[in-house]
């Protein structure tokens, strides 16, 4: 009787243990999951910020250099009010900044001057919002 009940015991201690193995191994790979998970997607968040933030620098940039060259275009006119390169250049860059209406002033002086230049009086047009 002894030996029956021994190897039932033993049988209940192996199906215990191998319970506890399945469980710890089930336990180890959820953790390990969400660890790597987690890896991918602090480095995956931290590469798209560091792209965002040099977006951010160039349209920055962009804009401040859109603005020394106005300040240029204007103080070339303060001297040489009737500059045509730089009535050109300042509505030019007046309009890339989407200023259509600091535009005008300077193609309005670029029609006066130059009255068989077309293309002045169509972007004039366009500035005023005329097709």
């Amino acid at each position: 009787m002894e030996s029956i009940q021994t190897k039932s015991s033993n049988r209940r201690v192996r199906k215990g243990d191998g319970t506890k193995q399945i469980f710890a191994l089930v336990s180890m790979v959820g953790f390990a999951g969400s660890a790597i998970f987690g890896i991918v997607n602090l480095f995956g968040s931290g590469l798209s910020s560091q792209h965002q933030q040099k977006q951010a620098a160039a349209t920055v940039s962009q804009e401040s250099l859109l603005a020394a060259q106005e300040r240029g275009y204007v103080t070339v006119l303060q001297r040489e009010p009737q500059n045509q390169t730089a009535l050109e250049g300042l509505a030019n860059v007046r309009l890339e900044m989407n200023n259509r209406v600091g535009a005008i002033d300077p193609l309005e002086k670029l029609v006066k001057l130059h009255p068989d230049r077309a293309d002045y009086k169509v972007l004039l047009g366009q500035a005023k919002g005329k097709k």
